[in-house]
């Protein structure tokens, strides 16, 4: 049997322990053939139990100073784009001790840099827990679905964001009130913007899009929208149509660029990504000839995220890394952004407006004019002069179209909130 894997943690929090706890299993160091040694920890509280022995391993309050240890790996699992994450992972690299980190934001930012730290002093820099949990959908993306390459990825990146989704539609209750029992439960921050905003699905869909077309990650060129305008009328309507809502991660290949947008979407119920509910994550990758692969599983928590910073260490243990994002870093190209605007597909629009006479034809009218036709229309209730929805699905169009005329509509002293739109995906 080779020499032990020796492992520096830097962070000991919930994925932290679970890893520790985890490499005490047996069948690992049959797999890997060598055993696995955490020597070395970083953390804020020496005194707070862990659920497990930590006093053989040197402990540092230095996170940064874990690249002064005699550790092969670093694990780095504190998180930040920045600051002492970020201090950690370079020094661990210039160190050549190869790194393993389940910090999307950081590699968002500056994975491209990191990339090419990690090829030039011949280490590795894994990241498969920093997309979508205990889901393989990094090593996919990077060793399994290359040979026609990646037409596109869809994917419910957030399990926040799908529980509050899932839960407003079983209960009816609007998302205030899902949210704040999201938070008691653990799914949702304290504060839950990077979630629910949809920042958080974008740092992972960056990487997933660089994994997929071979791209410097940039988060420079993403649309990105949240849930928070989502109301229970949106999703009682959805259902009406067949249709469920999901916050999508989205990148595909378009012959002007690439695409990537985060956003709420209608998705046909009965379909994959429909059916994926709760805190579950999932991603749908279409390959060319291939066809599509659907992955779905717990998105986070401790044992599915040690699960995929586990097979990082032992792919690692066994001398099996190549270049982080699938190709030399040198190879990444810069993205070629799609125009937002030149998107096409079916649009769910949602208006609401004083029940009087007219309304419903100056909203046709301007949609006309922009030439959006409608396939579909809802309209409910009877309360002259009280607010009402007014609810449409539109054949296939641009979105440039449907913004250029919602945006005069928005005006009319008839419409009483912003019109609501969310693109119908075909996922």
């Amino acid at each position: 049997m080779k020499p032990p894997l020796r492992i520096a943690m830097a962070g000991l929090g919930t994925v932290g322990g679970g890893v520790v706890k985890a490499l005490s299993n047996p069948e690992l160091a049959e797999r890997a053939d060598r055993k696995f040694d955490v020597v070395a920890v970083s953390a804020r509280d020496r005194k707070k139990d862990r659920g497990f022995d930590h006093s053989a391993m040197v402990w540092t309050d230095d996170a940064a100073a874990l690249a002064k240890s005699d550790a092969d790996v670093v694990v780095e699992l504190i998180g930040g784009e920045g600051g002492v994450a970020l201090a950690v992972v370079e020094g661990a690299l210039n160190a050549r001790k190869h790194v393993v980190t389940g910090n999307k934001a950081l590699l968002a930012k500056h994975g491209a840099r990191l990339a090419a730290l990690a090829e030039k002093n011949g280490v590795a820099l894994k990241f498969e827990a920093a997309v979508a949990g205990g889901i393989p959908i990094v090593r996919a993306l990077r060793e399994s679905l290359i040979a026609y390459g990646v037409e596109a990825i869809r994917g419910i990146l957030n399990g926040t964001c799908n529980y509050i989704l899932t839960q407003m539609e079983a209960t009816g209750r609007t998302f205030d009130a899902v949210l704040k029992e999201a938070q008691g439960l653990g799914y949702a921050e304290a504060d839950p913007a990077l979630d629910v905003g949809g920042g958080d699905t974008a740092h992972k869909l960056v990487l997933l899009s660089s994994l997929a077309f071979g791209t410097i990650p940039d988060q420079k060129n993403i649309s990105v929208e949240g849930i928070e305008g989502i109301t229970t009328e949106d999703i009682r309507f959805a259902r009406e149509f067949g249709f469920r809502i999901k916050l999508l991660g989205i990148a595909r290949r378009t012959a002007h660029g690439i695409d990537q947008r985060v956003q709420p979407a209608m998705v046909r119920a009965g379909t994959p990504l429909a059916d994926v509910d709760g805190a579950f994550n999932a991603v749908m990758a279409s390959a060319g000839p291939a066809g599509r692969f659907f992955f779905e599983g717990r998105g986070a928590g401790e044992a599915p995220t040690a699960l995929s910073v586990i097979a990082d260490l032992v792919d690692i243990a066994r001398g099996n890394f190549g270049p982080s994002f699938g190709r030399p870093a040198t190879a990444l190209r810069p993205l070629i952004p799609a125009d937002p605007g030149a998107a096409s597909s079916a649009y769910y629009l949602r208006f609401e407006v004083l029940d009087v006479p007219g309304v419903l034809a100056e909203i046709a009218r301007h949609l006309a004019e922009s030439r959006v036709s409608i396939e579909s229309m809802i309209q409910r209730g009877r309360s002259p002069g009280e607010p009402v929805s007014i609810v449409m699905i539109t054949h296939e169009t641009s979105q440039a179209s449907v913004e250029r005329a919602l945006k005069v509509i928005a005006t009319s002293d008839k419409v009483r909130a912003r019109p609501c739109m969310i693109p119908m995906e075909a996922a």
